[in-house]
């Protein structure tokens, strides 16, 4: 599929054609090649295990039911998760049969790697390819940013992006982009995001970067930048010239 019919935004990246879709998967064409970061299956029965908000238990499954659609359109043949698939190893062996039973059908018949996050090293029990880093062609696939990469790809920080609009602000889940490097969306449906403007991002993200904000279709947009503050001699001496 093309990536209009998946009102996905198609972009070039270190020589190579991928589409942005708005689900906030990553597909890479050539290689049939789908991407996701950061699904954070298990969210909450970990809250409920450390005591937290009881969660209603189904965001696995609409993770999941998600991914399979953006596979069925893509017809990926490999899968990378980005690290994080699972909130933490315990919510990986507690896996619930009804979550199971969604992902298992997703793995069979093509390739499928687990790269290992902060909050799991990979679902060991459940198949697939665990792997610390990916090398496929010029790209490179990791959960979290090596700030003197080339042609990377990664996960962790959940980026997401605040645009004024019309008398209000609006936050949507975003890829970030430069000619170095691309930060995924976090793909779970109960995960949160750290704002663009951030200093990690900041300081991680180069001039050229730009944010891909998720809908039908993502649209790209420069990465809003943190304001400047001038210190108060400075513009004391901007009004006397």
């Amino acid at each position: 599929m093309n990536a209009s019919s998946l009102q996905a935004l198609a972009f070039t990246f270190r020589g190579e054609t991928l589409d942005a879709l708005p689900s906030g998967a990553l597909h890479w064409p050539a290689e049939s090649l789908l991407v996701v970061s950061d699904l954070h299956l298990g969210k909450s029965e970990r809250a409920a295990r450390r005591g937290g908000p009881m969660l209603p238990p189904y965001e696995g499954i609409d993770t999941l039911t998600r991914l399979a659609s953006d596979i069925a359109a893509t017809g990926a043949r490999t899968v990378v998760c980005l690290g994080d698939s699972f909130d933490d190893a315990a919510a990986a062996d507690a896996l619930d049969d009804a979550t199971a039973a969604h992902l298992a059908p997703l793995m069979a018949g093509r390739r499928w790697i687990w790269i290992e996050g902060n909050h799991d090293p990979g679902p060991i029990g459940l198949g697939g390819t665990h792997l610390a880093i990916l090398r496929h062609g010029p790209l490179s696939f990791r959960h979290i940013a090596d700030t003197g990469a080339q042609g990377e790809l990664s996960g962790h920080y959940h980026p997401k992006a605040r645009l004024a609009g019309r008398g209000r602000g609006i936050v949507r889940r975003c890829f970030l982009v430069d000619r170095a490097r691309i930060v995924m969306p976090a793909y779970g449906t109960y995960t949160g995001g750290l704002h663009c403007d951030a200093p990690e991002l900041q300081a991680l993200m180069l001039d050229d970067a730009r944010a891909i904000l998720l809908g039908q279709p993502p649209v790209a947009v420069p990465m809003p930048r943190r304001r400047q503050e001038v210190p108060p001699r400075a513009r004391r001496a901007d009004r006397t010239g």
